[in-house]
């Protein structure tokens, strides 16, 4: 633990916001604030994954001094706050998997997580259907793996006792999974920061990092051996000093790590994916969670039916090259965001890998019919008059250079003695949020064992 000159921070002003019902009680004092101290540990970004790993580092380090850092006015806008809401259960990830582990632990945490601190979640559970009979060895074999994971309560069922759990839902086989459910992810988000707030953390909104650096008052070895300071200067010229530097910058992470020498890879391409929504009068076609048996062919998973805290039912989405990574309209439009995935040899060799697939993905995203009539496989009662167009998330997909998606985790630091005050987690497997509160312990690990907190 370092003995470090610390002074309280100044509040301009102290707002509260309610967002998709969430209650002023559990929505924390997002506070716009002025610091002249110097922090233990600064965490960059306030999605899910910083906020679950700044909460975990204070619980374990109560002493020392934590502020979190985000570049927008509020917290978890991005990829928390736009998102399925699904729970999930680890069904699909390689046995013996960190990402598998994590998952199945990550989801049993925010159950307890959410029955602690009252927010709304609901085990609705999940149909992974088979509708050919094609799909029911790749089935078959899913429901294994989720059994290897240790995912609870799983169990193969066919089609009668589809139908009496989803009566409209049409298909030969299906994997039951009543573990996996639904939550408001950016309400989970939230309560991380209000948490994290209460046990002394600081939170600095509308603060976009623009460079990370060595303070230019502390060189490499000061004084008496003291430990120099990073500083951390955000884009209207406004600097936090820091011993060590967390970031969880999510879409922007391949760009904070080349802020302290890292490599540009791998590289954050955005992929945007547009949901249809259910109109209200339809809803009753729908229960819980419909998926489709993934084809290993194709790098993403496909269409699904997924039912939303709020009581609406999205259904979808496709996943397209997004034009500018916050871009959640296809008329978004970033030209440096556009030239940095359209220029990397990754994204080349993944068109290339995946190319019809990525025409149709385009294809269903224009014209509703035709997403229609995937969605039919499973509900064939659908109809386009039922649906409408609906919200759009943007994944931040990690690309090497061969065009493989990243599926792991991916830490990072860089050279030199910046290098080593920095960790930069530029891969957080999906889900993430799921998976939010397993990962902050991982991250929390590499933080204290790199760091020597």
């Amino acid at each position: 633990m370092f003995t470090l000159a610390f002074s309280k921070v100044g509040q301009l002003n102290c707002f509260y916001r309610t967002w998709n019902g969430v209650s002023n009680s559990v929505t924390p004092c997002l506070t716009r604030q002025i610091h002249s101290g110097t922090y233990d540990v600064a965490v960059i970004g306030g999605g899910i994954v910083g906020l679950a790993a700044a909460r975990e580092l204070i619980l374990r380090h109560p002493a020392l001094h934590f502020i979190i850092l985000e570049k927008e006015k509020e917290l978890a806008c991005h990829q928390s706050g736009h998102n399925s809401g699904v729970i999930h259960s680890g069904i699909y990830y390689k046995p013996g998997s960190l990402k598998a582990k994590l998952c199945v632990r990550g989801a049993a945490l925010t159950y307890n997580y959410c029955t602690q601190k009252g927010i709304p979640y609901k085990k609705c559970g999940k149909l992974i259907v088979a509708v050919e009979q094609e799909e029911i060895p790749r089935l078959k074999a899913l429901y294994e793996r989720g059994l290897e994971n240790n995912v609870p309560d799983l169990k193969l069922i066919g089609a009668t006792e589809i139908q009496k759990k989803e009566p409209y839902c049409r298909g030969l086989m299906a994997i039951d999974s009543p573990f996996t459910g639904i939550v408001d992810w950016r309400q989970v988000a939230l309560s991380y920061a209000k948490e994290f707030q209460e046990l002394g953390g600081a939170v600095s909104t509308d603060f976009e990092v623009k460079d990370i650096c060595m303070a230019p008052e502390s060189p490499e070895g000061s004084i008496d051996g003291m430990k120099p300071p990073i500083s951390i200067k955000s884009s209207k010229g406004e600097e936090v000093q820091a011993q060590f530097v967390l970031t969880c910058g999510g879409l922007y992470s391949d760009r904070l790590s080349q802020m302290s020498g890292c490599s540009p890879e791998p590289r954050i391409v955005p992929f945007r994916g547009d949901y249809l929504v259910l109109k209200p009068k339809k809803h009753y076609l729908v229960i819980g969670n419909i998926y489709p048996v993934p084809d290993p062919r194709f790098p993403f998973l496909g269409v699904h039916f997924t039912p939303r805290m709020d009581g609406s039912i999205w259904l979808g989405p496709n996943a397209i090259l997004a034009f500018k990574r916050e871009g959640y309209s296809m008329w978004d439009f970033s030209p440096k965001d556009f030239l940095n995935a359209v220029c990397f040899s990754g994204l080349h060799k993944l068109v290339i890998k995946n190319l019809m697939f990525g025409i149709a993905e385009i294809y269903r995203g224009a014209f509703i019919a035709a997403q229609v009539k995937q969605l039919q496989r499973y509900i064939p009662e659908l109809t386009k008059d039922d649906i409408q167009r609906g919200p759009s998330g943007v994944r931040a997909q990690a690309l090497d250079k061969d065009g493989n998606l990243v599926d792991d985790f991916v830490f990072d630091g860089g050279v030199g003695a910046l290098g080593s005050r920095v960790l930069h987690v530029r891969n957080a497997p999906s889900p993430a949020a799921t998976s939010s509160l397993a990962i902050a312990e991982v991250i929390a690990d590499e933080v204290v064992g790199r760091f020597q907190l």
